[in-house]
């Protein structure tokens, strides 16, 4: 655990990584030795903020359309060479936190579903070449959901994990491991900007945490590093919340 450059040799592709969870992943994982794609919108900025960090190159694709994801992964492996651990992550913004399970939600959730298999569709003949290929999930931000969405944030969270176990079923015999992160309320520009609107929002997610506080994306990039390194070989299937304890949902 204490090897600074326990991905050395290894490349990935990080989605939604311009700031927040994202850019904390990559930054991680190249702080470690990896190489990374860093993939967000056009109007991110991601290429320019990663122009000067080494190691790091920023990649502009719709990431919201099955067919650009695939071009992204076709892309990556092009440029790095191939392709070893793929983080997904994708912003489905609302106009304001989901409050219950309902056709919104469903429709939310096929969404993400469609993604998320599209894009590690892709990428699976490419992790398959790979003596360490993982897949790692994030998922919807506890801002997402209202205070009082605690059914709606439950049943996104299954819906992960049930796609997330399937991926690892069908790819486990290949070296591939799938593993989810299911944060919870992390200070990312799109909760803070959630909490500015809704303080009682913010205070509740502070005072449901056993740790009476919000995440940092640090928080969260740190058990993505775990995932994609050889210390978690035998963990997939499984996911990894990430929200300081839960006293309620």
């Amino acid at each position: 655990m204490a090897d600074p450059k326990r991905l050395y040799g290894l490349n990935a592709l990080v989605l939604n990584a311009a700031d927040g969870i994202g850019e904390a992943i990559a930054r991680t994982l190249v702080k470690h030795g990896a190489t990374v794609v860093a993939a967000d919108t056009g109007n991110s900025g991601v290429v320019q903020h990663y122009s000067s960090v080494r190691g790091i190159t920023g990649r502009v694709a719709n990431l919201l359309d099955p067919e650009q994801l695939a071009v992204l992964v076709d892309e990556t492996v092009d440029k790095l060479g191939g392709l070893d651990i793929l983080v997904t992550d994708f912003l489905l913004r609302q106009e304001a936190p989901l409050a219950k399970v309902d056709e919104k939600l469903e429709a939310v959730l096929k969404q993400r579903a469609t993604l998320v298999m599209s894009v590690c569709r892709a990428a699976l003949p490419h992790l398959k070449k790979s003596p360490s290929g993982r897949i790692i999930n994030l998922g919807f931000l506890r801002s997402f959901f209202t205070a009082d969405g605690a059914d709606a944030s439950l049943r996104a969270e299954r819906d992960l994990a049930n796609l997330t176990r399937a991926l690892a079923a069908e790819t486990g015999e290949f070296g591939i491991t799938a593993n989810f992160i299911q944060p919870g309320a992390v200070m990312t520009p799109e909760s803070r900007e959630v909490f500015r609107r809704n303080k009682g929002l913010r205070d509740y997610c502070i005072q449901s945490s056993a740790a009476r506080r919000l995440g940092e994306p640090v928080d969260v990039a740190k058990v993505a590093l775990f995932l994609a390194s050889d210390d978690a070989v035998f963990v997939s299937g499984t996911g990894v919340a990430v929200d300081g304890g839960r006293l309620a949902n």
